[in-house]
């Protein structure tokens, strides 16, 4: 098994910091609609954990994938699209099916790394 890249775990951690940060705010704003109570922690917890393990993953991937060759670099990239889709869809339905969990809470920080990766440009300390 390959070494995890530095630049794969950096990355990770900048939207896992964002992911927490967002979280946060997240949880703010139920607490002012009053909406909040553990079902939305839950769901924060879930569906935050999935988002940055989506993450990972797709780096994880395209770092494997960077010495292969053309085709073969394309089938495991796709391959890896298609399995953390079906990842993040089969926590949305645990989601919403298991009582513990509010779904909004669950769904919101999916976006969360989408926000991350927007912002990181301003975050680049080379430029």
């Amino acid at each position: 098994m390959k070494k995890i890249d530095p630049v794969v775990l950096k990355e990770t951690a900048f939207i896992a910091a964002f992911t927490i940060i967002f979280s946060g705010i997240m949880q703010a704003v139920f607490i002012a609609l009053g909406a909040w109570g553990y079902k939305v922690v839950l769901g924060n917890l879930l569906g935050a954990s999935g988002a940055v393990l989506n993450f990972f993953l797709m780096a994880l991937t395209v770092q494997k994938s960077v010495g292969l060759e053309g085709d073969e670099a394309k089938t495991k990239v796709r391959f890896s699209q298609m399995g953390r889709l079906f990842m993040l869809a089969m926590i949305a339905i645990v989601g919403g099916v298991a009582p513990c969990f509010d779904i909004v809470a669950v769904l919101i920080p999916y976006l969360f790394p989408r926000i991350a990766i927007f912002f990181r440009p301003y975050f680049n300390k080379k430029g």
